[in-house]
């Protein structure tokens, strides 16, 4: 599971690292089966710690790697 994303929400809500596992899963849950599907397909590599694919980056806008929500920011 992506470390990054559990420790920020770990640190900024104050919950339990358990808690914020789950949290994450059932957003990126929630998420799969909103997006669309070349984009959904993304967040399994992006949880689990691989690489995001660059045709998806550019299809977001850099919104998924580097210049969105997911860019690291704490």
């Amino acid at each position: 599971m992506n470390e990054q994303v559990i420790n920020l929400i770990v640190k900024r809500t104050g919950i339990t690292q358990e808690n914020a596992e789950k949290a994450v899963l059932v957003v990126f849950d929630f998420l799969k089966t909103k997006l669309p599907a070349p984009i959904a397909s993304q967040l399994e590599p992006f949880l689990t710690g691989g690489t995001v694919n660059s045709g998806i980056t550019q299809q977001t806008g850099g919104f998924v790697k580097g210049e969105g929500v997911f860019a690291g920011k704490s």
